[in-house]
C-alpha cells in the first residue's frame, strides 16, 4: 500500500516566527485517520524565523529525531548538552525518563526542518542527545543511513526499532531499496517524485506498508528523508 498525503492536506499552524506543517495529529491539530504511522508518531515539516526558536519545555519516553533541510539549528538542555546542527545534519535525542531542551534558530534566515518523533522501545531509559554531520555529497544517487536502533550501525542511535535514511537524486534518474511487507516507510521528497509509479509532489508525505522494495523515480532534483520503522 502506498498512500500519498498531499502537502496541502497536512496540518498547518503559523505562529508568526513558526510555520509548521503536521504530517499526523500534533498540538491543535487533530485528524483520527492520521495518528502516527507504525510506531511514527510525529513528523512536523517546521519553518523558524531568524533569531527565534522553541523555549525551554520537557520531553519524556520519546524518540526525537531532527533533520536540518536548510540553516541550522542550536540545541541546549538540561543535561549540559548544547550544539549546533546545520543543514543536511541531523541531531537526535532520547527523552527517556525525562528532559528539557530548547532549539534555537540563531542565524540571521530562516531554518527549516523535519522534527520526527519515533515512540521509544526502552520507557525510562536514561535521556541522551547527539548530532553528528552528514555531507549531502555523501548520499548522492544512495540512501545514507543517519539513525538507527542499532548502536553497531555507527551512526546516531535511538531507543526505537527504526532507521532514518537520507538520499539526494537527480531529475531522471531513480534509487531503490529493499523493504519488509510489515514494517511502515514515510517518506517526503523536496521534488516531484514517482514511488513504484505513484507520483508525488513537494513535501508530500508518502505512507508505505506491505511492500518488499521501494523505487523512487526523480521527476525534479530531489532530496528525500525516509523513515522506515516497526
Amino acid at each position: 500500500m502506498i498512500d500519498i498525503r498531499p502537502f496541502n492536506s497536512l496540518g498547518h499552524a503559523n505562529h508568526g516566527w513558526l510555520d509548521a506543517h503536521h504530517h499526523f495529529s500534533f498540538a491543535n491539530y487533530y485528524d483520527p485517520s492520521r495518528m502516527g504511522w507504525g510506531r511514527i508518531r510525529v513528523w512536523n515539516d517546521d519553518t523558524i524565523g531568524a533569531q527565534s526558536g522553541f523555549p525551554p519545555h520537557p520531553h519524556r519516553d520519546m524518540e526525537i529525531i531532527t533533520y536540518v533541510r536548510t540553516g541550522a539549528i542550536t540545541h541546549q538542555d538540561s543535561m549540559g548538552n548544547k550544539g549546533r546542527t546545520a543543514a543536511g545534519d541531523v541531531q537526535v535525542m532520547s527523552a527517556g525518563t525525562g528532559v528539557t531542551h530548547a532549539e534555537y534558530n540563531l542565524e540571521d534566515e530562516a531554518t527549516t526542518l523535519f522534527q520526527i518523533w519515533i515512540e521509544t522501545d526502552r520507557p525510562s531509559a536514561p535521556p541522551s542527545w547527539g548530532a553528528m554531520p552528514f555531507p549531502k555529497e555523501s548520499r548522492d544517487g544512495a540512501f545514507q543511513l543517519l539513525a538507527s536502533g542499532e548502536k553497531d550501525d555507527l551512526v546516531l542511535t535511538i531507543n526505537a526499532d527504526a532507521r532514518i535514511l537520507g538520499a539526494t537524486v537527480k531529475a531522471g534518474e531513480s534509487i531503490a531499496i529493499d523493504a519488509l511487507p510489515d514494517r511502515h516507510i514515510y517518506l517526503v521528497p523536496s521534488g516531484r517524485v514517482k514511488v513504484n509509479g505513484i507520483e508525488a509532489s513537494p513535501r508530500d508525505g508518502v505512507a508505505i506498508t506491505g511492500e518488499t522494495k521501494v523505487e523512487i523515480e526523480a521527476e525534479d532534483d530531489s532530496e528525500l528523508v525516509l523513515v522506515d520503522a516497526r
